[in-house]
């Protein structure tokens, strides 16, 4: 093997043979005094970018979005509390008594596996609580999982840990933080590593375990949204998941040299090797069965009742924006409404006051009756005057 200098910048990261050198300080920035690390920063963005590519694709799967949202974040809080937890148990005697450590998340700790223990528990309560079937929500998570994995897995890069065995590979790699971990754990008689019996020195570069497992996750996760659109079942991506992932995590973790250990076992290697048994196992079970009777493994987001929940969904969306629509409509029309009274209002009081014209010519007509019959009356009594006249004169004759 090719020795490497001796590094004293803690910061300091190189890859000899590829000859790259980088200084990167864990703590990005702080605020108000706390420090705010890149780890932290690199998991969240892994998280935002698997629900990115997560949620719009939820009707693919015949998921309503509104209702997995809630499952998505049960989840989360439930990957870091079981992450946690996974980690401290295996570490029992580190934090035995000390519930002020326990608690520190911030002064690291976490265990992958725990994380997804903590996850898939919490979201099958949460699938349960939101209607929301369970093997459609595991197969589109799994795919988030290989984002947030392959993404998540750069903060141990930048924390220079996770690292495995000295190699001569042209992928090596070496560090300040990493030398001096290899001296403190191995040179000395309580160093985790000098327990474990693993021979390591500084002087030669070391596996970058992270690398290993981040490109693999992110190649999975390019597999896997292909595969998508070829399933045929629900819950066959969850068990390629279990497959492809717990494969590579049982060859990577046999190169780590701070794996959680279960007395000469570790931990993480022996889940691998079980989770990748039982999925390979049930993955034949499945084909052989959809082979026989396709019909009746028909995908849950062909169903009836997928088609409806997704139609009623599209209703209530849509109803609620009909809704503003209908109210400002419904303004409209009622302002509309007024003006319509108000000139309905003013043509009435028009008619009015032309009818008050026209009544004064009404009450004329009875007075000019009454002239008539006034002067007819007098012209008949002229007339019988003259009568009575005649009527005389002849008498005379």
């Amino acid at each position: 093997m090719t020795e490497v200098e001796r590094i004293t910048d803690p910061y300091e990261i190189v890859f000899p043979k590829l000859g790259w050198e980088f200084h990167i300080n864990p703590t990005a920035f702080t605020v108000f005094g706390i420090e705010i690390q890149w780890y932290g920063i690199i998991i969240t963005l892994g998280l935002i970018l698997a629900m990115l590519w997560c949620f719009p694709k939820m009707k693919r799967f015949g998921l309503d979005s509104d209702r997995t949202i809630d499952v998505v974040i049960g989840g989360v809080i439930g990957g870091i509390i079981g992450a946690r937890i996974y980690y401290v148990l295996l570490r029992w005697d580190e934090y035995s008594g000390d519930w002020k450590s326990i608690l520190n998340f911030r002064g690291g700790g976490l265990a992958i596996y725990g994380g997804l223990i903590g996850a898939i528990a919490v979201g099958l309560l949460m699938c349960k609580i939101r209607k929301v079937k369970v093997l459609p929500m595991l197969d589109i998570s799994v795919v988030g999982f290989l984002i947030g994995q392959g993404i998540g897995r750069w903060g141990n890069f930048v924390n220079q840990e996770a690292f495995g065995t000295n190699t001569d590979s042209i992928l090596g790699m070496t560090g300040g933080t990493i030398q001096q971990t290899i001296i403190n754990e191995s040179a000395y008689l309580d160093g985790s590593m000098y327990q474990a019996g693993i021979e390591i020195s500084e002087s030669y570069a070391v596996h970058p375990c992270f690398l290993y497992e981040s490109l693999w996750c992110i190649l999975g996760f390019i597999l896997l949204s292909i595969f998508a659109k070829h399933r045929k079942y629900d819950g066959q991506m969850f068990l390629m998941y279990l497959t492809w992932y717990g494969a590579e995590r049982f060859v990577v973790e046999g190169l780590r040299t701070d794996s959680l250990m279960i007395g000469n076992l570790r931990a993480s290697q022996a889940l691998s090797a079980i989770l990748v048994i039982v999925s390979v196992i049930l993955q034949i079970i499945m084909a052989s069965r959809v082979k026989r009777d396709p019909e009746g493994h028909v995908l849950y987001c062909n169903t009836y009742e997928s088609k409806e929940l997704l139609a009623e969904a599209e209703r209530r969306r849509s109803g609620s924006g009909k809704d503003n629509g209908e109210s400002e409509e419904n303004t409209d029309s009622d302002e509309k409404t007024e003006d319509e009274e108000n000139e309905a209002d003013l043509t009435e009081t028009e008619e009015s006051a032309d009818e008050s014209k026209i009544i004064p010519d009404d009450d004329e007509k009875p007075e000019a009756a009454s002239s008539r019959d006034n002067q007819e009356s007098v012209e008949n009594t002229d007339s019988d005057e003259n009568n009575d006249k005649e009527n005389e004169n002849g008498t005379d004759n």
